[in-house]
């Protein structure tokens, strides 16, 4: 082989390599955002769930210490709680309404950013194969620069 066949070889690798590179960070990108949404989605589960459950419980302690408190006012504490357990579940509804809003919400920027990434990485492997020589030059450059990066951390 001659020097300039080694050079193109070494630049296809590099340029494979490049591709490789940019294709594996989009999956652990994509992967990643799968997981913090599939997350956030739980912790929104997890929240209406504790919220109706606390909800539940102040409800029963509400109605336990008013039993015993006012034993001899039966029919006032039952106008009282007929007037409380209305809002009570009003602000239920509310709580679980922000709660899927909250899901939807994280869910739609999810998949965004899915989308954004899944175009970043289209253009950037449509670079790649339209500007060989520049894309292994700018690999060549983030090389140095992280080996340099590299080589910083590990003086100090």
């Amino acid at each position: 082989m001659s020097n300039t066949e080694d050079i193109k070889q070494k630049a296809t690798e590099a340029a494979q390599a490049t591709k490789d590179t940019v294709k594996d960070a989009t999956n652990t990108a994509q992967e990643s955002m799968k997981d913090a949404a599939q997350a956030a989605k739980a912790s929104a589960k997890e929240f209406v769930s504790e919220a109706e459950s606390s909800a539940q419980e102040a409800v029963k302690t509400t109605k336990e210490a008013a039993s015993n408190a006012f034993d001899k006012a039966q029919d006032g504490f039952r106008a009282v709680e007929k007037e409380l357990s209305p809002a009570i579940d009003d602000l239920t509804a509310r709580a679980q309404e922000f709660c899927s809003k909250s899901i939807d919400f994280c869910a739609e920027n999810t998949d965004r950013a899915r989308r954004q990434f899944q175009q970043a990485a289209d253009c950037t492997s449509r670079y790649v194969v339209e500007q060989p020589g520049k894309s292994i030059l700018m690999a060549a450059a983030a090389g140095a620069v992280v080996a340099a990066a590299f080589l910083m951390g590990r003086r100090r």
